[in-house]
């Protein structure tokens, strides 16, 4: 026999605006970086000339991960996540490409956990 914990709606609703946040920033945090990652690539490896203004790019990385961390601990907070999920999920902003992945692992936990739609 299982039980299903019921969830407050109130609850449901703090969590669900925070999990749209998170994944929101966890795309753009992504794409900056690899936005970053292939600038670095043309510079440092292909000897690329870049243009002064493609700094840009790193500033809105930095940007972008720092409202990603903020909406890491926003969820963290309103899920009740352990700190090393906390540590884990903020550190999948500087790895290229694992912002994807563990933005939708984090979804699917957080829908089933909190029976959202």
């Amino acid at each position: 026999m299982t039980t299903t914990q019921t969830i407050h709606p109130e609850r449901q609703k703090r969590v669900d605006t925070a999990l749209k946040i998170f994944s929101v920033t966890a795309w753009i945090t992504g794409l900056f970086l690899i936005f970053l990652v292939v600038r670095m690539i043309m510079q440092y490896i292909l000897k690329v000339e870049i243009p002064d203004w493609a700094t840009i790019v790193a500033i809105a990385h930095g940007w972008a991960y720092m409202g990603y961390v903020l909406a890491v601990l926003n969820l963290g907070l309103k899920a009740r996540w352990k700190p090393v999920v906390w540590f884990t999920t903020a550190l999948a902003g500087v790895v290229p490409f694992l912002s994807f992945f563990v933005e939708a692992n984090r979804r699917r936990e957080v829908k089933e956990r909190f029976q959202l739609a």
